[in-house]
């Protein structure tokens, strides 16, 4: 699977881990040179406290596109360093 922005491979894995209907790719997958870091962090019951990306590409930029779970609770550890992109923000995952 990628995830491309602007023609841009952002990511690119055959390991993925899906997890309700999100893609869940490795930080390895992870072309790094296109994400900065954003402030923004959300908290979900079962899976814990998600830390997000932007993913800036030349002039383009989308805002909170990529997040992650550092520290998963147990019910969500297989996604424990890995990454996913919202959909319908930009980002193709094909």
């Amino acid at each position: 699977m990628q995830a491309i922005f602007n023609g841009t491979v952002l990511a690119e894995s055959d390991d993925i881990v899906k997890v309700d209907g999100n893609p869940y790719f490795p930080r390895e997958a992870m072309n790094t040179a296109y994400f900065r870091e954003s402030s923004l962090t959300t908290v979900c019951g079962w899976k814990g406290t998600a830390r997000y990306w932007d993913v800036v590409v030349g002039d383009a930029e989308i805002s909170n596109v990529v997040w992650a779970y550092d520290t998963p609770k147990p019910d969500a550890e297989k996604i424990r360093e890995r990454f996913a992109f919202y959909r319908g923000k930009g980002v193709t995952l094909v």
